[in-house]
């Protein structure tokens, strides 16, 4: 279909046969030359396509699958009609963000994942790999999983936008378009149940909760548009659920104010109970600390890096997940440096390990206490947000010489990076797992051993 004069525009559609499957989501298609970034296609589809962010001048273009041509046979029915392209661009508008996938067959996902993993180690850091992508939550008597193998009902937590109406809503992919929704599949029962579509949220710029997979109290935290009164947050408190904490967050100040209930939840995680206030990180797949802990565990303990004594560190530590069992790992006689650079949760860390004197815990960048604080450790456990570590990171853990390091990372990319810097220090990746605790996302998890070459 050769595209008019108005070809630049977005909303024009083409028809296009859709490539390999690419980092962020998408897959590589191309017309007359130049590239076209399709979301919610399959490798192997030719489909009609919609321009969503087209420029003449553009080095690529952005679109949507509309109309489906040539179906792969790993297409299944979307199981959320407002993520769903076909249906949504249907009635005039673009799908939510954060299921991007859900047309896709699980397996397939997984392979498509696992494809993605290995370019991105090859293209950034040379490496020849081809990692299965895992999948999470299996219980080991019914060999089925938590979600019943349908990849749903993982998210222990779950953000939301409001409309100007006042209706809990999702962003479109790219966009500052709400639309309105009226459940998640992908969110625990505890959180659909809220029924937070049914609440006028007037005045509330954004709404984060939190159901903790040990079933303990959920947390609603409501970010206030500039100007709210206390009497509006007043009358939606009201029409939430008692037995819910609620409290409002200042993104400006990092500032969470209670409301009603407790300003944190408690998770629990490798036998450790962890506080972790509203802002705070903690994985949000149920059973992803359970699996991350297990993973690294798998490789320094199992490995030899960890024994009682040992000097190790935990970077970008959060509220102490991994903290905690490599402290049961060292004992008393060893030590551990846990670094985080959020305030609030580095305070979190330090509730949660109060009762372990081997813990250091020092609030600030990774680097900058690397920096004024150099020593050697046995091992190091690294745990980066998406943007990754760094080579200045990398270069100071190299320098301080530990027999090994763990790798924990939600981004192939930044991961990939690093490890390509890892390797110009004289550093292998000696193992590698990956998980899929983001299903129906194009988000994966992977944990690595590194180790030096000799």
């Amino acid at each position: 279909m050769k595209p008019d004069t108005q070809a630049t525009s977005t909303g024009v559609e083409l028809v296009v046969d859709i490539g390999p499957v690419a980092h962020g989501g998408h897959c590589v298609a191309r017309h007359e030359g130049r590239v076209v970034f399709v979301r919610h296609g399959i490798p192997g589809e030719k489909a009609r396509v919609r321009l969503t962010d087209a420029g003449e001048s553009a080095k690529f273009w952005r679109g949507d699958v509309v109309e489906v041509l040539e179906p792969s046979p790993d297409r299944v029915s979307h199981f959320w009609q407002v993520a769903d392209s076909l249906a949504s661009w249907e009635h005039g508008r673009p799908p939510v963000g954060g299921a991007e996938l859900g047309h896709i067959a699980l397996s397939r996902q997984r392979s498509l994942k696992s494809e993605v993993l290995a370019e991105q180690l090859k293209r950034l850091a040379g490496v020849e790999l081809s990692p299965d992508v895992e999948p999470v939550g299996a219980v080991a008597a019914s060999a089925e999983t938590n979600d019943g193998g349908a990849g749903l009902a993982w998210r222990t937590r779950a953000g939301f936008a409001v409309t100007t109406g006042g209706k809990l809503g999702m962003h479109a992919h790219r966009s500052d378009q709400v639309i309105p929704v009226r459940e998640m599949p992908l969110a625990v029962a505890a959180i659909n149940d809220l029924r937070l579509w049914d609440i006028d949220l007037q005045g509330i710029d954004r709404v984060e909760v939190a159901a903790p997979a040990n079933g303990s109290r959920p947390l609603v935290l409501l970010v206030p548009t500039p100007g709210t009164k206390a009497k509006r947050l007043s009358a939606i408190l009201a029409q939430l659920p008692a037995d819910v904490s609620v409290a409002s967050y200042d993104p400006l100040k990092d500032e969470t104010l209670q409301l009603r209930g407790r300003t944190w939840v408690q998770e629990s995680a490798a036998g450790h109970d962890y506080r972790v206030t509203g802002a705070g990180f903690w994985q949000i797949h149920r059973d992803a600390p359970e699996t991350l802990v297990g993973a690294v565990a798998g490789f320094l303990h199992d490995g030899g890096f960890l024994a009682q004594g040992a000097a190790v560190a935990d970077l970008y530590a959060g509220a102490g997940l991994f903290t905690a069992p490599l402290a049961d790992a060292v004992g008393e006689t060893g030590s551990v440096l846990s670094v985080e650079g959020a305030p609030g949760t580095s305070r979190d860390a330090r509730k949660n390990l109060h009762g372990a004197p081997q813990v250091e815990i020092v609030q600030g960048r990774v680097e900058r206490v690397l920096r004024q604080r150099p020593r050697n450790f046995d091992a190091v456990l690294l745990d980066p947000p998406r943007a990754g570590a760094g080579k200045a990171v990398v270069d100071q853990l190299m320098t301080a010489n530990p027999r090994a390091i763990a790798y924990v990372s939600c981004d192939p990319a930044s991961f990939a990076r690093d490890v390509g810097y890892f390797q110009q220090g004289g550093w292998q990746l000696a193992k590698l797992r990956a998980f899929d605790l983001y299903p129906h996302t194009h988000h994966l998890e992977t944990v690595a051993l590194l180790t030096p070459r000799d």
